[in-house]
């Protein structure tokens, strides 16, 4: 077999070494962070003219960018309207039934249940006494007289079946559910509309189920 030139094979091996310097700055470049913006062939939405939030803009009397929305506004589907809906009240009054967004059934009691074992039960306890893990383990740290108490404070949660509780009106318990009482904060922002009112009907059942006479 005839050897190759020795010109041609030195040609080979620079030729090849120069293959490899591309592929070597690439790897370089991607593992090393820069300083500099990276290169945007196709720009798209990636610079645009535009003001950010908190900036300086001279354009407004009051050089804010950010604009406060018009007064009286709202955004669509926002508009809670619906004062049984968003607020368990009708007419002025606690309202005594659901509304017509959400239907009284089992599937609605029981996902009622499930949102009240996730959200409530852990002060209320799963049959409404008040006497959730929570509750308990906060009373021993308050009643604590021979031990450190490390700054605990607390309000016993309610029992549900109390006698000015369970004379609420499902609205009434809605309400509260929402906005939170007293200690209680509200779970509007946590639980949504109807998972609420699913919670609310569920109360009822619970209390019922506690305060039942022959006639029920």
């Amino acid at each position: 077999m005839p050897k190759l030139p020795r010109i041609l094979v030195y040609s080979l091996l620079v030729a090849g070494c120069l293959a490899l310097i591309p592929p070597v700055v690439f790897a370089r470049m991607r593992a090393t962070p820069s300083p500099n913006r990276p290169i945007h062939i196709f720009w798209d939405m990636d610079f645009q003219p535009k003001f950010k939030t908190q900036v300086a803009n001279p354009l407004f009397a009051d050089g804010r960018a950010m604009r406060a929305p018009v007064q009286g506004t709202a955004g669509r589907g926002e508009a809670y309207a619906d004062a049984h809906l968003y607020e368990g009240v009708v007419d002025g009054q606690w309202a005594t039934a659901l509304p017509a967004a959400v239907t009284m059934d089992a599937e609605t009691l029981e996902r009622g249940q499930q949102r009240f074992n996730i959200y409530c039960s852990a002060c209320h306890g799963y049959a409404g006494f008040g006497d959730g893990a929570v509750n308990q383990r906060a009373m021993e740290l308050v009643s604590n007289a021979t031990g450190p108490v490390n700054g605990t404070q607390w309000v016993a949660a309610k029992s549900l079946h109390d006698e000015t509780t369970r004379n609420q009106p499902v609205g009434q318990l809605f309400n509260t559910i929402t906005h939170g009482i007293r200690n209680m904060a509200g779970y509007g922002a946590q639980i949504s509309t109807e998972d609420r009112w699913a919670i609310a009907a569920y109360v009822k059942a619970l209390q019922l189920s506690q305060d039942a006479g022959a006639a029920n």
